[in-house]
């Protein structure tokens, strides 16, 4: 994988911090509510309209582009995609693709499409706008930072990467549109996480005549063709994007809500206090500021979803050599009173890379006994008169960001108890990922970064840590471990696959593990949201909002 996964997590990892296996704060019976935010009659409003403060301005509502969290839950509502994720099981449940089926050697994916897909000029939606949509992503010329998601699909990766013969080698991808509706694809492994990788944005198709038309200016409300439930209607750059709802999408009359007005709101306390002026109707999932997180749980409209990804300190080995000073500054971090004191939004210490949520994970997860919630300075300390040439002088760096500082400055009296000297340094996003590497710069000792899944398979979390892993900053590098995650992309039986990702997370936490990095919580995603739309906005574990679910209740 490459590391420019990490836009995608911008606007999600800046203030919010965690992961929990359930979610519902604050007061059902609405004492406590703010002024402008009272309580819901659960009758239907005559006006279905609602504001979002969207976190971040969208870099790129185009499928094939996107990287971060708001131009995905844009594009997710005014696109159809072939299949959503059960949030309560994980499990694919089709969409705009009616079935799919699997030939018995796991290579042949056959995906079957309704017939009533249209697109908002009325074209039909067909397989051949999925032929040419994923060639489009994984082309050279469109630089997609997603292009590795399509690299499951057989030839897919080599015309990604070529440099000559390049229309050559665009045939030879493994897609084939048999008839409108029948689209078949050939893998180069049986990946058997590919079915739920569909619902990534990155498999949505695009309209092909009006891309070839607008150009890069396609994705302007004037230009753009959609086919999903929601429409692009206006946009103003770093201040509001709006949709309404398409009366002729194939499911229209199961959608009430008709319109979302969006705010374009970066500051998280800024957003807070939109919101409770009643200028906005909820948040959009890309966080709450640390600093109020005691205060905003006691609200109402208060709302904890569980979000699979993992917030952790990699080490640069090369710099901290010895696995002994590894494991003891791991065993020093006191992760509850992170959570407690600075997080604040119920997150869960974190045993290992694979969080709850995710397939398999109790069986996967190493339990790691360098992960104490609380902590064992005792055995820190007793590690740390084992290392030969400790690395005392500790450069901690972190991007610039709300409550990241905070739980740094927490590690850094942590790490004071084992005599070590930590210098903590921030820098802006962009900054930040190129200083931290692959490879690292040598300045750096250790960083902060989190990872939030693409599908809920351990491999999506668990590849970042191979050798020659675009994502892979701690110069951490083990055959065997390696050798872990490519058995796993050939072993379709799933008892068998978690067993595969149980060791290799041994390899990395267990008893004798490496341990290149130390993981300290599981996310969640903490959000408001006005009692009106309360019940039935919801946000997925993957930071996606279905839009298609809301009703406006009126407010008593």
């Amino acid at each position: 994988m490459r590391r420019n996964k990490w836009p995608l997590l911008v606007a999600a990892l800046f203030a919010l911090l965690a992961f929990t296996a359930a979610g519902c704060g604050g007061d059902d019976e609405g004492d406590g509510a703010e002024p402008g935010q009272t309580g819901a009659t659960g009758a239907q409003a005559a006006e279905q309209v609602i504001t979002i403060a969207w976190g971040a301005e969208p870099p790129s509502l185009d499928p094939g582009l996107a990287s971060d969290t708001t131009s995905a839950n844009i594009i997710g509502n005014i696109m159809d995609p072939l299949l959503r994720i059960d949030p309560e099981t994980n499990e694919p449940v089709p969409n705009l693709a009616e079935s799919w089926e699997v030939s018995e050697d796991g290579l042949t994916v056959t995906i079957k499409l309704r017939d009533d897909g249209m697109w908002t000029n009325g074209d039909p939606v067909t397989a051949e706008d999925y032929v040419y949509s994923w060639k489009r992503t994984l082309s050279p010329e469109l630089a997609a930072d997603y292009a590795y998601q399509l690299y499951a699909i057989k030839g897919g990766q080599e015309y990604n990467g070529c440099e000559n013969n390049c229309d050559a080698l665009a045939d030879a991808v493994g897609l084939r549109a048999v008839d409108d509706t029948t689209l078949e694809v050939t893998l180069v492994s049986p990946q058997p996480w590919f079915i739920v990788q569909l619902s990534h944005h990155s498999f949505l198709p695009v309209h092909q005549a009006t891309v070839e038309q607008f150009g890069d200016q396609w994705t302007l409300p004037e230009n753009i063709v959609t086919n999903g439930p929601f429409k692009l209607v206006a946009r103003e750059p770093e201040a509001s994007i709006d949709l309404e709802k398409w009366a002729d999408w194939r499911n229209a009359d199961e959608v009430t809500l008709e319109r979302v007005n969006g705010r374009i709101i970066v500051d998280g306390t800024t957003r807070v206090q939109a919101f409770e002026a009643g200028e906005v109707d909820a948040l959009d999932g890309s966080g709450l500021p640390p600093d109020e997180m005691s205060r905003l749980k006691e609200l109402p409209e208060y709302e904890n979803y569980p979000y699979l990804g993992t917030y952790y300190y990699g080490f640069n080995v090369e710099n901290i050599s010895d696995v002994n000073q590894r494991k003891a500054m791991s065993l020093a971090i006191d992760r509850q009173t992170i959570i407690d004191n600075i997080a604040q939004a119920d997150q869960r210490p974190a045993t290992g890379m694979t969080p709850p949520g995710i397939a398999g994970q109790e069986e996967i997860n190493p339990n790691s006994p360098w992960t104490p919630a609380s902590g064992d300075l005792e055995q820190a300390k007793t590690l740390m008169e084992q290392v030969s040439g400790a690395d005392t002088k500790i450069n901690l760096f972190h991007n610039d960001a709300p409550g990241h500082r905070e739980i740094a400055v927490a590690v850094q009296s942590m790490w004071q108890e084992l005599g070590l000297e930590t210098t903590i340094k921030a820098q802006e996003w962009a900054q930040y990922l190129e200083f931290i590497g692959p490879p690292p710069s040598k300045q750096v000792d250790v960083f902060r970064l989190g990872w939030i899944y693409d599908f809920p398979d351990a491999w999506n979390g668990l590849s970042l840590w191979t050798c020659e892993s675009g994502n892979n900053s701690t110069n951490f590098c083990n055959e065997e471990f390696d050798a872990l995650v490519k058995q796993a992309e050939s072993t379709p039986d799933e008892a068998e696959r978690f067993q595969v990702y149980a060791q290799a997370e041994q390899i990395m936490f267990g008893e004798d593990g490496e341990m290149p990095i130390t993981p300290i919580y599981w996310y969640t995603l903490p959000n408001l949201e006005n009692l009106s739309i309360r019940d039935t906005l919801f946000i997925g574990p993957f930071n996606d909002m279905d839009l298609t679910k809301v009703v406006v209740t009126e407010n008593a």
